[in-house]
């Protein structure tokens, strides 16, 4: 019996591994789902082996294998030159052998091999660590798919399919049927929330008789093929294969049960659809005449019951998910007819909401978060007060500076006493004057007395303040819907009630005739005081 495949999107583990799935976090709203891997054929020529180039840098997958999940790489230096280069080897070898084929028959069947195309080792450099760039790696989740999978439909994003899912009732061991599948996002989510083990290879997931664990499945819809070859491709490579099941139909017209032939039935608990008119769709999902239109075509004799993609033994939960009102209210009316009871319209619409401490004050400048203005007018005018007291201190030193240079003479020799010369010289032999000796002069005439109140202030707000007391707490909420704006309808059908389960339900739970007798007088009574 073979063994099921691990998928890493339901068991990651707690590090990176080689021929698996990681998610490259490039920055808050772009992520890239990476396969790990070491094959030859994708390295693209690279020495390094395969490489993963971003706009922060290049990142070869020897370098994010075995890695702990949340962990920061650094990007590395990668021979940019060797791309292609094997492949150019290889070419360029072959022109060469034509060449001597064509020559002499001296020289016929020779061969002249390049220095690279004797390698063994493929990869044979070994990754450097570069001076700037990095990326953070993380496991493989729904919720990650979701914003980086490539979009070949509308998606189902996470504040959708998580209340669909709840709403659903999708428990571990569920069987849940999806029509119109598109690009995977909900089909991805479902498998999560039913997955409690794989099913043995020999079910072909479908429900066994005698087996007493029943595994959770998904069995999802698509109209279209390309997409149905595609999204085949992308279960396959997650490991998913043995949880989603992808079929290839027009459920309008043919149903949801897999073969007419055999006893492969999906037995549902929940439905999704995600159609452009469900109510098409609600005839086959009915507990007595659910399948093809007709059971002759099905090689069914006549007589025989239509077979039903419903769990017989469970209410079924019922989801659609539509854009425009008029496609609720056509649906709500459907349901209504065939059965369906607690039809209710909802519209998700979430908004995050921003917490954030907002603090005014000189004395928190050059904080983050901080908005450096005066808070109160004392505060203004203190500041002004030493503002104005700085430049008269740093006018007055420059003018007692200009004073001292005119003042400064001295005695030249040979001269007569008395007589007094400036000291043009000893200003010529003295260093030159900075370039920006304002900024010096600033600092220089700063006033005494302010600069330990400052540092006092400084440490008062390091040791004594409590930045979390101060400014007040403003919520804000995000401009943007970060989901997509549908009308979701929900119903409920009930499981039916035979004679036999009346009998069951009667050996089960007893009821005393001669107490239903009395119970009946009583009602009798209570009626005729009424009348």
């Amino acid at each position: 019996m073979a063994t099921p495949q691990t998928s890493p999107f339901l068991s990651p583990g707690s590090v990176s591994k080689a021929e698996s799935w990681a998610m490259l976090h490039l920055r808050r709203d772009q992520v890239r789902p990476t396969k790990l891997t070491h094959e030859a054929a994708q390295s693209d020529g690279y020495k390094e082996g395969p490489v993963t180039n971003t706009r922060f840098g290049s990142f070869p997958h020897s370098t994010l294998v075995g890695l702990p999940w949340g962990s920061q790489v650094r990007a590395s230096v990668v021979d940019t030159g060797s791309r292609g280069r094997r492949a150019t080897d290889a070419l360029e070898s072959g022109r060469q052998k034509r060449k001597r084929e064509n020559a002499d028959s001296d020289l016929a069947g020779q061969e002249i091999s390049t220095p690279d195309q004797d390698e063994d080792a493929p990869f044979s450099a070994t990754p450097l660590t570069a001076s700037s760039g990095f990326i953070h790696l993380l496991p493989p989740t729904v919720e990650l798919w979701t914003t980086s999978l490539p979009h070949r439909t509308q998606v189902v994003y996470t504040p959708d399919y998580s209340y669909i899912l709840h709403r659903l009732r999708a428990r571990p061991g569920s069987v849940l049927i999806e029509a119109g599948a598109g690009s995977g996002s909900f089909s991805h989510a479902a498998a999560r929330a039913v997955f409690n083990g794989y099913p043995p290879p020999s079910s072909n997931g479908a429900e066994v008789k005698g087996q007493e664990k029943r595994y959770g499945q998904i069995w999802s819809y698509e109209f279209h093929e390309q997409r149905v070859e595609r999204l085949k491709t992308e279960i396959q490579e997650h490991g998913l294969a043995d949880i989603i099941h992808i079929t290839h139909r027009d459920v309008y017209e043919d149903g949801f049960l897999q073969d007419a032939h055999t006893s492969v039935e999906p037995r549902a608990d929940a439905i999704f659809l995600d159609l452009p008119a469900p109510w098409l769709a609600l005839p086959h999902l009915t507990r007595r005449s659910a399948g093809r239109p007709s059971s002759v075509e099905n090689g069914m004799a006549n007589g025989v019951i239509a077979r039903s993609p419903l769990n017989p033994d469970s209410a079924v939960h019922i989801c659609t998910f539509s854009p425009c009102i008029e496609q609720a209210q056509r649906t709500i009316a459907a349901l209504r007819e065939m059965g369906w009871v607690d039809a209710e319209m909802v519209t998700v619409a979430q908004k995050r909401i921003e917490v954030r401490r907002e603090r005014i004050g000189l004395q928190g400048e050059g904080q983050r978060g901080c908005n450096a203005s005066p808070a109160t007018v004392e505060e203004a005018f203190e500041r002004l007060k030493w503002i104005g007291g700085r430049a008269k201190r740093f006018h007055a030193r420059t003018q007692a500076r200009n004073n001292s240079k005119k003042d400064d003479v001295v005695v030249v020799e040979g001269s007569p006493p008395g007589e007094k010369e400036p000291a043009l010289n000893m200003m010529e032999e003295s260093p030159p004057v900075e370039k920006e000796p304002s900024l010096k002069m600033i600092e220089e005439s700063a006033p005494v007395e302010s600069e330990p109140a400052l540092k006092m202030m400084e440490s008062q707000a390091t040791t004594s303040r409590k930045l979390f007391k101060e400014g007040r707490l403003v919520h804000r909420a995000e401009p943007e819907l970060k989901a997509h704006t549908a009308y979701l309808v929900f119903a409920v059908l009930p499981r039916d009630w035979t004679a036999t389960d009346e009998e069951a339900a009667a050996r089960n739970w007893p009821f005393k005739r001669d107490q239903g007798t009395a119970n009946a007088r009583n009602d009798a009574t209570i009626s005729e005081h009424v009348a």
